[in-house]
């Protein structure tokens, strides 16, 4: 993967903030990874547990669009259609069985952003049955102010930036893409920030990818998890910063 900086180092007021879900703002838990095995397992295949094993793959390849992650391990059209149905079958019944809960701190990160004045958008990688399904369990049906998946925007899911500039188009908040944040845990959601011009393009640490591999996909700063978010966009503020320099100029002539 060739890396990609960001070309937008200062960052203008934020208006729009895109955030992924499993992983950055709802716990994933190894869900991913069990209904994979299922889905695999519905096909008559082993999924593994190697370095180069399918599971593997689904690993590394956290954050992009499941249907091209199936593409990309059973080839025919059929068969990845066939493997996605089965993978959010499975995904579904874990969700139906309690195995998912948001992230600490993410409820409260999405009201205070909005209450800040900013649009938030919940993307994912998964089919809008499942986003839903999610979202109803966790009672968040309302709390973002649009949702999206893959489908939702012409079927490319990340590292493509077209979900992020789908929630450009529709929300119509923000009048330059740098006015936009991208949140997410892997590096494809880096990618996705990076291509669609945002102006912040942030990693959390709390899913799939470490630190390195956010960096080197394009983030601009590494949090420890979505909660950090709030008041790192708020230091960032174009009014924050004006408010620091003007303390420091009083603060020189003072002396």
């Amino acid at each position: 993967m060739t890396p990609l900086m960001n070309p937008n180092p200062t960052t203008p007021d934020i208006r729009l903030v895109v955030l992924d879900m499993a992983g950055t703002t709802v716990a994933d838990g190894g869900l991913v990874e069990e209904a994979f095995a299922a889905a695999a397992r519905h096909l008559g295949e082993e999924p593994g547990s190697g370095p180069d094993s399918m599971l593997d793959y689904v690993r590394a390849t956290m954050g992009e669009s499941k249907i091209s992650v199936f593409r990309h391990l059973f080839g025919a059209e059929t068969r990845a259609q066939d493997a996605n149905k089965a993978f959010e079958a499975a995904y579904a019944e874990l969700v139906d069985g309690g195995r998912v809960a948001a992230l600490p701190g993410a409820r409260e990160t999405i009201e205070t952003l909005k209450s800040q004045g900013r649009t938030v958008v919940l993307t994912t990688g998964f089919a809008r049955t499942t986003q839903d399904a999610i979202l109803t369990a966790l009672g968040w049906q309302d709390l973002a102010d649009l949702t999206l998946c893959p489908a939702d925007a012409g079927g490319r899911g990340r590292p493509y930036p077209d979900m992020v500039l789908t929630a450009f188009l529709r929300t119509g908040v923000a009048d330059d893409v740098r006015q936009l944040a991208v949140v997410g845990d892997t590096s494809y959601d880096m990618l996705s920030g990076v291509r669609a011009g945002a102006g912040l393009v942030a990693g959390v640490l709390t899913g799939a990818h470490d630190a390195d591999a956010l960096s080197e996909a394009g983030a601009a700063h590494v949090l420890g998890s979505v909660a950090e978010l709030p008041v790192l966009l708020a230091e960032l503020s174009p009014q924050t910063r004006s408010t620091r320099s003007a303390i420091d100029s009083t603060t020189v002539v003072g002396r």
